[in-house]
């Protein structure tokens, strides 16, 4: 066998050798750590981890009180987005809410 390939041999069971060494010391590293954490009362931001990014939409915002109601059917409308087809191309003055 060439040199090489004995040096790599041995390379694969020392890090065979060191992952055993980190499965047996893994539980009471932590156990460490969790007891560290409780006696100084320390959290995740303490310790520098952000808060995970959320994925996904953000959450939904309260919707608006309306604004103009429909005197006809009563629909409402908070002003946002697009206009609904009783009031599309309207003077808007006419179907405001009294906010009295």
């Amino acid at each position: 066998m060439s040199q090489y390939a004995e040096l790599k041999a041995q390379i694969a069971r020392l890090q065979a050798q060191a992952d055993e060494a980190r499965r047996t010391e893994l539980g009471n590293v932590i156990e460490d750590i969790r007891n560290k954490i409780a006696e100084y009362g320390l959290t995740a931001q303490d310790l520098g981890f952000a808060a995970a990014a959320r994925r996904g939409r953000p959450p939904k915002k309260a919707p608006l009180p309306p604004k103009y109601q429909d005197p006809k059917s009563g629909n409402t409308w908070s002003g946002r987005g697009k206009p609904p087809n009783w009031i599309a191309g309207k003077n808007r003055d006419r179907f405001l809410i009294d906010q009295a």
